[in-house]
Order: C-alpha cells, then structure tokens, then sequence
C-alpha cells in the first residue's frame, strides 16, 4: 500500500507539473502554432551586402517585423519598442532582432545599415528580390504588399505583427499588435517581452 500511495503521489505531481506547463501559456494572447512551422532556406542580404540564408535563424531565437525604411510611423515605432524587448531580453536570452525590408527598389545596403544603426546595429536589416522575399514572408504567416512603385512617393502596406522564429528556424508564434482608436496598430513591449519569457521557456525545458 504504501509504494501505491508514493505511486499516487508521484503521479499527481506530474499531472501537477504538465497543468501548470499548460497554464503558463493559457494565458498568451499570441498566436502560438501548435506544431512548430519549418522555414524554407532562403538567400537574402543584410546592411553590410553579405548573404544572409535560414542558417542565421539557428542557435538562438528570433524576432522578425518586415517593413521599410520609408514608413513614417509604425516601422519606427515598432523597431524602438523592440529595441526595448531586446534590452530586457538579452541578458537571459540569446535572441535576434530581425527587421525584413520589403522595399528592395528604396531598401538599399546602405539606407538599410543607416536606418537600422539609428535603432541598434546588432539587429539585422535584410533584403532582397521580391521573388525571395515572397516567400520567406509568406511563411513567416506575414503579408506585404505595393500598390504602385512607379510612382516618386509610394506606400507599402504590411503586417504589424511580429512573427517568432526558434532556434531550429522554425516559427513558433505570431506576437500581434494592438489596435486602439486614433493609433497606429503596434506591438505591445511589455506583454511582448513577457510572453517571449514564457514561450520560450515552455518550449526549452
């Protein structure tokens, strides 16, 4: 009876363990895949002109927001809150910031080294011909799009959203943005920083 009883107890502290493992991501408002989604390898070419391909993913865990550098609002704001996530991670987490410029004509190596510098040269500015952006960005579960190039002034419309890639490249969540009336949609630092912290560490234990 008594090696039941320390079976019993044994098994209740491992249902105990898995409902809270379950609990620590209940409550994340990201979109969290249940099955982690592979990348497809990829050729691109960062601030500095060097190549850049999916084995920059791997060793560690990624943030990636595309946009360009010509975007007057949330591409600044969003990179600067970022900047503050990465702060508040790096010290116990090996993570990567990556901004993917979905400009390539305006998106230059050097416009790219520049706008990035100004937020954080350790990041990553990456870009490349829309036939290997489309789909890196298409599995990353993000969407970009130009209405008219042609033109001197051009917008680009593209995802808020910040997509999570871990450290075997693969992408684990999508951190959404916040939309509140008369504001740009942005991502949240704070709950963003606080939801990496809890995936993250759900997913490595």
């Amino acid at each position: 009876m008594r090696h039941f009883g320390l079976a019993l107890v044994f098994l209740f502290t491992l249902l105990l363990t898995a409902c809270g493992g379950e609990r620590s991501l209940s409550d994340v408002s990201a979109l969290i895949y249940k099955s982690a989604k592979p990348l497809s390898d990829f050729t691109l070419n960062d601030q500095h002109g060097n190549v850049v391909t999916k084995q920059a993913l791997l060793g560690q865990w990624n943030l990636v927001f595309l946009g360009y550098t010509s975007c007057p609002d949330i591409c600044p704001l969003t990179l600067a809150k970022l900047n503050s996530v990465h702060n508040s991670l790096k010290d116990n987490y090996p993570v990567q910031i990556w901004f993917l410029a979905v400009d390539p004509k305006r998106d230059t190596v050097a416009k790219r080294k520049q706008y990035i510098d100004y937020f954080n040269p350790s990041f990553l500015a990456v870009s490349g011909e829309h036939k290997h952006l489309f789909p890196l960005v298409r599995e990353l579960g993000l969407i970009y799009a130009i209405a008219d190039s042609d033109q001197q002034e051009y917008a680009v419309d593209h995802s808020a959203s910040v997509a999570l890639v871990d450290p075997q490249g693969a992408v684990r969540a999508i951190f959404k943005p916040e939309f509140k009336q008369g504001n740009v949609p942005l991502i949240n630092a704070k709950t963003l920083s606080k939801e990496f912290q809890l995936i993250a560490d759900y997913y490595t234990q």
